[in-house]
């Protein structure tokens, strides 16, 4: 059931959100709008986040990188995008080897070798070799390069929403370097948009027959998730019916030819021993 709050902004039931427009997408949002998002108790997702009434769980920016602090454990990147505030980008470290996929061309390290030339001058041999990523996403832990976001770089970074101490933060998942003023303003006209079009404008589902709506098909999802999941319980218990059936034949047939190979050696024993007892009486004689 929808329930209000002291804005008379209406909250509608986390099965109402795949209706909304910001629940499943990249949100665009500026610094100083991310740090009025807000989490409410009735709700257990901790990623769901709410600016007015629309939940929201994933937010993109595009600003400067001003600040850059490693950690053990993850990277702090502060970005400011000019809009009154500034939002901390957290980068978690991978804590072992790095896959070989990255979203970024990895850099790379020179190394150089003293030879000696034909004319018996001393020359350099350079190398070069690739460093791997550090960093990993929080969702997939896909390995994420973050070499080029160094203070002064123009990036475009999208994530999670966490809160540290009262702000609001973003676990980074992807990122990309922005190259021209073209591609700054047109994120920035897209965002006062969506500002302006959507997050500035409460949220309505649409009365309490698409409330009723949107639960039936909630329903009736959970009960298909209940039937794969049985289904799924059903091929386990069938095929592993299938092994044990299979690993007793084995085993039959294992005794079986155990119990021929006994027989065999007995055979083979009495054989023997006949043969020997002639040899010796003919030994005799």
């Amino acid at each position: 059931m929808a329930t209000a709050d002291n804005n008379d902004l209406t909250f509608y039931p986390s099965f109402c959100f795949k209706a909304s427009p910001t629940h499943f997408t990249w949100v665009k949002i500026a610094a100083i709008d991310a740090q009025k998002l807000q989490r409410r108790r009735e709700y257990p997702d901790e990623q769901t986040y709410f600016y007015n009434n629309h939940p929201i769980r994933y937010i993109s920016l595009l600003g400067l990188i001003i600040a850059r602090t490693d950690l053990a454990r993850r990277t702090i990147l502060t970005l400011d995008d000019s809009s009154g505030a500034t939002i901390e980008i957290v980068v978690l470290k991978a804590d072992g080897p790095s896959k070989p996929q990255s979203q970024f061309t990895s850099h790379t390290t020179t190394t150089t070798q003293p030879t000696t030339s034909y004319t018996g001058h001393t020359t350099t041999d350079t190398t070069t070799q690739p460093t791997q990523p550090t960093h990993q996403t929080p969702t997939t832990h896909t390995p994420i390069d973050i070499t080029p976001l160094q203070p002064g770089a123009l990036a475009h970074v999208k994530g999670t929403i966490t809160t540290f101490r009262g702000a609001v933060q973003l676990n980074l998942e992807r990122m990309f370097l922005v190259r021209d003023t073209n591609t700054e303003m047109r994120f920035v006209d897209q965002r006062s948009r969506f500002l302006v079009e959507v997050l500035a404008v409460p949220w309505w589902v649409g009365g309490a027959e698409e409330v009723e709506r949107l639960r039936g098909e909630a329903e009736e999802e959970e009960e298909r998730v209940v039937e794969e999941q049985e289904r799924l319980r059903r091929r386990q218990r069938r095929r592993e019916e299938r092994e044990e059936r299979d690993r007793r034949r084995i085993m039959r047939e294992w005794e079986r030819e155990e119990r021929g190979r006994e027989k065999e050696a007995g055979w083979c024993r009495d054989e023997g021993g006949r043969v020997m007892r002639e040899r010796k009486a003919s030994g005799n004689n």
